[in-house]
């Protein structure tokens, strides 16, 4: 039996309109009454994930909540941080300067605000701002406090032109920072501790479950890490190769309620004899 589910957001639970659909809806209320854990498990803000969590009900006694890539854990009845690993001033600064010199846009948060330093504000950072609702402010590089704590930078651009900043990367960059593609226009970069997977890991041990007890469920490059951890690891129809070929079984899109197929079939057994 399953007792902690780990779930994407973004192409995994919402669907294209950033919906969690009626059959989504109700078949993580059967699995929450039957006792499992069900812990969104994001790139997003913390405070792109509150409405989520009161609208699936979510923000009971007992219940946790993964934002910011891992770099977060949080409880979500209290909202007491369980831990947090943050990037440093020193880490912003030259985030900064590598953005600069690959001509590719950068955009970044603290607690409560997405930044960005770019006077011609990218159309992506536009897109965040509105999906994860964090009010967006411009700073330049100099009006930053070095006191100030980034969980998380994303460099953005057009897919292809990303790419090409992705490829650019000297290795030694890769190895100081946690760097995953979490969408076609979005790089994310961490601090070298954070990710899904040891999120969730330090979550279900602090909660006495073991790993082949835990499932997570995902469709980008973000989500390998908690896929491969997970003692079930399902990927949606609508995920990238590299999720597909991480997880134990492949469920329908989002577009057709994948999270709500998987539930059904691993936990509810659902047609099953």
């Amino acid at each position: 039996m399953y007792k902690l589910v780990a779930i994407d957001m973004d192409g995994t639970l919402l669907n294209d309109q950033h919906e969690v659909t009626m059959e989504v809806h109700e078949a993580l209320q059967e699995a929450k009454k039957l006792g499992v854990k069900i812990v969104l498990c994001t790139g997003r803000p913390i405070h792109g994930v509150y409405r989520y969590l009161e609208e699936l009900i979510l923000n009971e006694d007992g219940d946790f909540v993964i934002a910011f890539n891992g770099a977060l854990v949080q409880n979500a009845h209290t909202n007491e941080v369980v831990s947090q690993l943050s990037l440093s001033y020193d880490d912003f600064v030259d985030l900064h300067q590598l953005s600069l010199k690959l001509g590719t846009p950068m955009h970044y948060f603290d607690s409560e605000y997405l930044y960005t330093s770019n006077r011609d504000i990218s159309n992506y950072t536009i897109l965040e701002s509105f999906m994860t609702k964090m009010p967006l402010h411009y700073r330049a590089v100099d009006e930053i406090s070095r006191e100030v704590l980034v969980p998380k930078v994303m460099f953005i651009d057009e897919p292809e032109r990303l790419n090409e900043t992705i490829a650019n990367i000297p290795d030694e960059w890769k190895t100081r920072f946690t760097m995953v593609q979490s969408a076609p226009y979005f790089y994310e970069i961490l601090h070298p501790e954070a990710s899904k997977g040891r999120a969730v890991k330090q979550l279900a041990e602090q909660l006495g479950i073991k790993r082949e007890e835990v499932m997570a469920i995902g469709d980008n490059g973000n989500d390998i890490s908690m896929i491969q951890y997970a003692g079930c690891g399902v990927a949606m129809e609508n995920a990238i190769p590299a999720v597909k070929d991480a997880a134990d079984f492949i469920t329908t899109s989002n577009n057709a309620h994948g999270v709500a197929e998987a539930i059904r079939k691993m936990i509810l057994k659902v047609g099953q004899a």
